[in-house]
This record gives structure tokens, C-alpha cells and sequence, in this order.
């Protein structure tokens, strides 16, 4: 049988790199990854609180805060034709 990579070998034969990329979902994987890398780079790695009700309060907040940034970087599209 074959195994984990020789598959993704040959879809990358039959298909290119982006159509495997597409197939696999190597780009979504990719997003979290730097998501979840974001999230320790502005959190940090762990949780300080010890009680379960803090800790989801510490969750929310960090969540609001890195939402509040990635909407201060995010583009304002407008259509002008």
C-alpha cells in the first residue's frame, strides 16, 4: 500500500503543486498555523489564569484583542468603476 507521501507524490504528479495544495487543503492548514502562531506571539504560549471561569475570560479578551488588530490591518476595499 502506498504510504502518506507517496500519495501526496503522485496528486502532485496528476494534479501540479496548487491542485494538490487545493486538494490536500494545505492552505487552510497553513492559515491556522499562522493564526495559532499569531495568538502565541501576542498571548503567549499559555493560559496565566488557574480556574476554568478565569481562563475563558482570559480567552475572550485575547480573542477580542487580536480581532481588534487583525481589523486595524485589514484593507477597506472600495469599488471605484
Amino acid at each position: 500500500a502506498p504510504t502518506q507521501r507517496d500519495a501526496h507524490l503522485r496528486c502532485v504528479a496528476e494534479r501540479g503543486r496548487m491542485g494538490w495544495q487545493r486538494a490536500s487543503g494545505y492552505n487552510w492548514r497553513a492559515l491556522v498555523e499562522a493564526d495559532v502562531s499569531r495568538w502565541k506571539r501576542v498571548i503567549g504560549g499559555g493560559l496565566r489564569s488557574q480556574t476554568d471561569g478565569r481562563q475563558a475570560t482570559e480567552v475572550a479578551i485575547a480573542a477580542n484583542v487580536l480581532n481588534r488588530m487583525l481589523e486595524l490591518g485589514r484593507p477597506e476595499y472600495v469599488r471605484i468603476a
